[in-house]
């Protein structure tokens, strides 16, 4: 236990460190002097509305600086789509500069189709100046007056206005504005002349360096957004508490009225005929078909378990503030490496407290349960993003150090886990003996068949956390900005007290309809409010996004299929390890011949 300690421990001393390293700018101190160079980082343009199809800004035919310099960038940064370079724009320290003039440019009909692309799907441009970020669109459609898109005029921003805000000899805040009236009219396939110009004002202010990240988080904790967090959470937890508590007085008030009739009838009638639970006792605990895939999976579930409880623990101290490029996806990786283990330990001990022997190729299918279908899925995307040449291809170097987490920490923890595992040599504890034979189950009606009962044991849990959902695509599938983490983290308790009830709840009801097979019904209960999960991915793409073409749509629904099958693995083991608790709970209290 004191070595899993320090394990979990030192993971979360590797993940700080290393999103902390990842968010330096180039001026480590952020401290300048009057006419110091400040960095200025152009990173990627796309459609508005398409969050993961972006391209690299100078795919589009701005001016580009007399040397291009590429930022190196952290694992995180990479996978997050960012690829910095360096902007054409020089914004020194306490410079100011009136319609300064970048470059004039001859558009050929080529470049200026390109433009009008970009505008008639409304991009916009992302840049980093001393770590702030900063967007602006590309240009404008005029609709006035107009019902024939072909009628439509299109225009080009030709004029950026930044306003920089100091304090001291910091940077405190950036804002960039275009000039309306400075257009470029790029409607027609001809060649066209363009002055780019630029306009920087400095004002001094008092806001602190401290706190200049605030701004960003504020549009997240506005009172009217805290209000419908808050009424959401009290929605739920009242519909919830409500519902569990009429299935846990039903469920208690049933099961004393089990256990004074079982003592009953041991005490009157010793060859009456067993009914109910009771009646299966020798065949409750007979292990289950495929049990190295059901080892496999509580493996996998756990060390998933494990790597949102470690995700939320630095979202809570604070390590994901807004636009700490890469953070998130550089704590998955690094967690989920550190965390395998996990997964190795609890598979190949389970796995032989169900008397397995293969335990090799129950470690290997451990290993890929998950990480197997998040390959597969991740080479169709690759591929479809190296087609569409946007910046979430990830460049070769970067899958090489991937595998190689993969393999070099990944594997071999895994393996580590699997031998504590063997080696730890628990045994079944189960209360009852198992008969030779297994009794036949008796017919049941529809609504006890396993699709049914998974329809029930999802709906509960989804719907104490479906609107919170709704802000969670809007911050990973928009441009919402989401830090009210202790409002998630008590959402995420709820999901887990209530799938972990409704899966005793049912399991309750199988055992008394004399159905001993409960293994693998109560995995599938716990994890199918992932289902419910992707469902509601179909309903927010065409009812909440204005996502649209192949790229965007395989990724929203590759990844999220991939995200939703994470969360059936998880709470399917939260549901089983919920339900053999209980199962263990009710046979420990009877006698069992």
């Amino acid at each position: 236990m004191a070595r899993c300690l320090t394990t979990a421990a030192a993971a979360v001393a590797v993940v700080v460190f290393l999103i902390c390293d990842s968010a330096r700018s180039d001026a480590s101190d952020h401290r300048y002097k009057s006419g110091d160079p400040v960095p200025l980082y152009a990173n990627k343009v796309g459609p508005f509305h398409n969050p993961s199809e972006t391209y690299r800004y100078l795919d589009l035919p701005f001016c580009a600086p007399a040397e291009v310099k590429e930022k190196r960038e952290a694992l995180g940064e990479v996978l997050n789509g960012d690829r910095l370079v360096s902007a054409p724009y020089k914004l020194d320290f306490l410079v100011d500069k009136d319609s300064e003039v970048i470059c004039k440019k001859q558009l050929t009909k080529e470049d200026a189709a390109k433009f009008r692309d970009a505008v008639f799907k409304d991009y916009y441009f992302q840049m980093y100046y001393d770590d702030l970020p900063i967007w602006g669109f590309l240009g404008k459609i005029d609709k006035e007056g107009k019902s024939d898109p072909s009628e439509y005029k299109y225009f080009l921003y030709k004029h950026i206005h930044f306003d920089i805000f100091y304090n001291k000899d910091r940077v405190i805040e950036i804002n960039v504005k275009t000039d309306p009236n400075a257009l470029v009219d790029i409607t027609e396939d001809k060649e066209v002349e363009v002055e780019f110009l630029y306009t920087v004002k400095w004002k001094e202010t008092t806001f602190l360096f401290e706190n200049r990240m605030d701004k960003y988080s504020q549009s997240s904790t506005l009172s009217h957004h805290l209000e419908i967090h808050w009424f959401s959470i009290i929605n739920s937890c009242v519909t919830v508490l409500l519902l569990t508590g009429f299935l846990a007085t039903i469920l208690m008030r049933v099961l004393k009225n089990d256990f004074v009739k079982y003592a009953h009838d041991e005490e009157t009638a010793e060859d009456q005929e067993e009914t109910g639970w009771k009646y299966i006792h020798g065949d409750v605990f007979r292990f289950p078909k495929h049990k190295s895939l059901l080892a496999a999976a509580l493996g996998s579930g756990t060390q998933l378990f494990t790597l949102t409880l470690f995700i939320f623990l630095l979202a809570l101290v604070g390590v994901f503030y807004p636009y700490n490029r890469g953070a998130l996806f550089t704590a998955l990786v690094v967690i989920y490496a550190l965390t395998s283990g996990i997964a190795g330990y609890v598979a190949t001990s389970f796995y032989f407290q169900l008397e397995g022997t293969n335990w090799v190729r129950n470690l290997l299918l451990t290993g890929c349960l998950f990480c197997g279908p998040l390959f597969l899925t991740f080479c169709f995307l690759n591929t479809v993003a190296i087609a569409y040449n946007a910046t979430a291809a990830l460049p070769f170097g970067t899958i090489v150090v991937i595998v190689l987490i993969w393999t070099l920490v990944t594997s071999p923890l895994l393996v580590l886990g699997g031998i504590a595992g063997k080696n730890s040599k628990k045994e079944f504890q189960a209360p009852c003996r198992t008969t030779k034979y297994p009794r036949e189950i008796p017919p049941s009606p529809w609504y006890r068949g396993a699709l049914p009962q998974m329809a029930m044991a999802g709906f509960l849990p989804f719907s104490a956390i479906y609107i919170e959902l709704y802000y969670i695509f809007a911050s990973v599938w928009g441009h919402r900005i989401y830090t009210i983490y202790s409002i998630l983290f008590i959402v995420f308790i709820i999901l887990i007290i209530v799938t972990a009830f409704i899966t005793v709840a049912l399991t309750y009801f199988q055992l008394a309809a004399e159905d001993h097979e409960w293994w693998w019904r109560s995995f599938l209960c716990g994890g199918s409010t992932g289902l419910f999960i992707y469902g509601y991915c179909l309903y927010y793409y065409h009812a909440r996004s204005d996502m649209s073409g192949f790229m965007q749509t395989s990724f929203f629904f590759g990844y999220m299929g991939c995200i939703c099958y994470g969360f059936f693995l998880m709470l399917g083991t939260v549901g089983f390890q919920a339900a053999l608790l209980f199962v263990r709970h009710i046979y420990r209290s009877i006698k069992c011949e």
